[in-house]
């Protein structure tokens, strides 16, 4: 059904709905405004049906939305959104107004979003309702009485801004909801945000439409290759696939482009099922090209015998020439019954049809090369990963995709922007072949700084053993980010971010592990390491003489990390870089313990510190100390962690055109540390990410399993800090 109508009262915009639909790019008509207040918000629909009242509507935006878990991933999460959308109302009441913030401010203090990890309508009831109030909220957005308030709304304000700021542009003054302005004053609005927005690289997925698409009939593929692991180039055509298809309500399926017997195996079609899991991908059905192999085979033949194809024994490097200078075949005007007799041979794989491929006789003469007479079919008796033997020939990738699209009711093919030059064969394929024609939507391709996003790159990595496998945390895979501590949310959300632009663009890894950040610190658990190298005892003469253990928060803010517990000895480990920048007679902060005044240096004949002598000082202030160390107990139940960081596999952010990899490898990908950790890692799940305070996040690659073997912590980026090598 086609929403067909919008109307509400002048005096009462439903700022939540608007919102909503904005930043979900749900269509919504231009409102009709009705002067009469007291006329609930109402939609109707192509079908003379309609809906009515703000959370209602709210609740339809949030179904009908492509923007992930938008109503909640499941009946709890979308229980929890009603709650809040109720109490959303409590925002409107003045003499509430405040009491409303200061449990909102305490329900997210430990919280990216109001629901789960997604940004979900009770984000958007909230927001608006805050907004609503204009100058009410703006001035208390200024004072420091509701940090984490603030800190919500504002990075709402900064990730969705141009749908939000254009709808309280619109309805929202200092004296908060009210009629919209006037036109010249919203048109001076659009001007100054186009003015804003100059410059800027890509749009946003909201801001782009498929061509003549229609609600419920959109049927989309997602078709990797199964030759190697899903990348974060793939990734982000799986998930425009999936938001075309929900914001469409349509289906997607994942079809696996299985024409290339040498490079594929069941191994890569079970981790790119794995992938797509993670992803969080929703499809309707798995096909594989190659179910559709006689089809081709017969469509192949016929193409022959109509004269549109024909087979040639040009050795590959001269054809490849006379492609680029438009030179014909000595074969391309063999009889229909010279090719039929080779194309037999290649299908037998004889010795002779091995020195044959099939070409479509398109147009040498055109200036765009790619329909000067490509490949249709190759002769490659090798087996095949799911059919085995079958066959001695396959289709290329160029000819089965544009058939396969047809026949399967595929009504939007999402190409990346490398296929552009390939979009005319595509058409003119389906053309000879007698399809219908499949509508073509491009994006841009991501790529990002100093990545190598090209299989065949990766798998050189792989077979040389200069990574560990596909999972590698140095990799661009799915499995490899994942492996180094990104988050799925992250991604998702960072990917979404871009959009459908078809402008090209080179992404820092930074913005994505900022993202990664924001959902991470909240919530994982702080623990301590001293690094073994060099490391410093520190002697408390007033320490306590039998150590006695305290159990203290994981997160001081986030209840949901659970305890742990730490060990006060009067001996205590800390880092010599730490120890290299005490003065005699200064007071420090020991972290979770409390002041301490070194009192004794003691320094080997290369002038290296090996040993600290002080006091406690637990009556001291922590506001009046420069350092505050992190320390571990001198006791045997500390942990041998390894730390390990990992750098970028290329030394330049962006390779040239016929520029080789191999010439800007990065000599050190990879350095590990040596560390002591608190008892309490030995408890860490595979898989965890956890801080170490003063030295960052990490996740668990290897957990504890005896004390010889130290838990492995994959060092996660920031976002702040140098990932690439110098």
């Amino acid at each position: 059904m086609e929403i067909k109508q919008l109307s509400f009262a002048a005096d009462r915009p439903p700022l939540s709905v608007l919102a909503a639909a904005k930043v979900a790019a749900v269509l919504l008509p231009t409102p009709t405004i009705v002067t009469d207040s007291s006329s609930p918000p109402t939609i109707i629909f192509s079908n003379g049906m309609k809906l009515q009242g703000t959370y209602v509507l709210l609740r339809y935006i949030g179904r009908v939305a492509g923007l992930p878990n938008f109503y909640g991933k499941d009946a709890f999460q979308s229980s929890q959104i009603d709650e809040w959308l109720e109490y959303s109302s409590i925002l409107s009441s003045g003499s509430e107004f405040e009491n409303a913030c200061t449990y909102i401010d305490s329900y997210l203090e430990k919280r990216t979003f109001l629901v789960g990890y997604y940004l979900s309508i009770a984000d958007m009831a909230i927001w608006s309702g805050l907004a609503a109030t204009g100058q009410r909220w703006e001035s208390l957005r200024k004072s420091q009485k509701y940090p984490s308030l603030v800190r919500w709304f504002n990075s709402m304000s900064i990730e969705y801004g141009n749908g939000l700021n254009e709808v309280t542009t619109t309805y929202v003054g200092k004296r908060g909801l009210g009629k919209p302005v006037t036109a010249k004053s919203k048109e001076q609005q659009v001007v100054n945000r186009d003015m804003s927005e100059k410059g800027k690289v890509g749009s946003k997925t909201s801001e782009v439409d498929l061509p003549d698409a229609e609600i419920g009939k959109v049927y989309l593929r997602f078709a990797p290759e199964p030759s190697g692991f899903l990348h974060i180039g793939h990734a982000k055509a799986a998930l425009l696939n999936q938001y075309f298809a929900q914001r469409y309500q349509g289906e997607l399926i994942v079809r696996f482009d299985d024409t290339n017997p040498a490079k594929e195996s069941s191994e890569f079609v079970e981790n790119l099922l794995k992938d797509i899991e993670t992803l969080d991908i929703k499809y309707v059905k798995v096909t594989h090209t190659s179910d559709y192999f006689d089809k081709l085979m017969e469509k192949a033949e016929e193409l022959i015998r109509q004269g549109k194809a024909y087979v040639d024994d040009t050795p590959r490097e001269q054809m490849q020439k006379e492609r680029m200078d438009g030179i014909e075949s000595k074969c391309r005007n063999n009889s229909v019954e010279e090719s039929l007799k080779l194309w037999k041979e290649m299908i037998k794989g004889s010795e002779r049809g091995l020195q044959c491929c099939l070409r479509g006789k398109l147009d040498m003469q055109d200036p765009n090369k790619s329909l000067r007479d490509p490949v249709y079919y190759r002769c490659n008796p090798v087996p095949h990963h799911r059919i085995g033997s079958k066959y001695n020939v396959y289709p290329t990738y160029d000819f089965a995709c544009p058939y396969v699209d047809a026949i399967e009711g595929i009504s939007h093919a999402l190409r990346s922007s490398e296929y552009h030059d390939r979009n005319a064969q595509y058409h003119r394929i389906q053309e000879d072949l007698g399809c219908r024609k499949v509508h073509i939507y491009e994006f841009s391709r991501l790529n990002m700084v100093y990545t190598l996003l090209s299989k065949r790159n990766l798998r050189w990595f792989v077979e040389n053993g200069k990574v560990d496998g596909w999972d590698d945390p140095r990799f661009p895979t799915v499995q490899g980010i994942v492996r180094r501590g990104l988050k799925v949310e992250a991604l998702v959300q960072f990917i979404l971010e871009q959009g459908a632009s078809k402008n090209l663009n080179l992404m820092e890894w930074d913005k994505l592990w900022t993202i990664n950040k924001k959902i991470i610190d909240p919530v994982c658990p702080r623990h301590t390491a001293v690094i073994e190298e060099r490391c410093v005892l520190l002697t408390l003469t007033n320490g306590p003489d039998n150590p006695f253990v305290r159990i203290i928060p994981r997160h001081k803010k986030y209840e949901g990390a659970g305890e742990k517990a730490t060990t006060y000895t009067k001996r205590i480990w800390i880092d010599y870089d730490d120890a290299n920048s005490i003065s005699e007679n200064e007071e420090v902060t020991l972290m979770d313990w409390g002041n301490a005044i070194v009192k004794e240096i003691v320094k080997d004949e290369s002038g290296k510190v090996t040993q600290l002598i002080g006091v406690l000082h637990l009556d001291g202030s922590v506001k009046t100390t420069k350092l505050k160390l992190t320390w571990l107990p001198e006791i045997a139940e500390l942990v041998n962690i390894l730390l390990v960081e990992f750098d970028y596999l290329i030394t330049k952010k962006k390779l040239e055109e016929g520029e080789n990899f191999l010439d800007v490898l990065n000599p050190g990908t990879k350095r590990e540390t040596a560390a002591l950790g608190d008892s309490n890692m030995r408890n860490l799940r595979r898989g965890e990410i956890l801080q170490l305070e003063r030295k960052g996040y990490f996740r668990c690659d290897v957990p504890f399993i005896r004390p010889s073997k130290p838990i492995v912590l994959f060092a996660i980026p920031d976002g702040r800090q140098a990932t690439s090598s110098k």
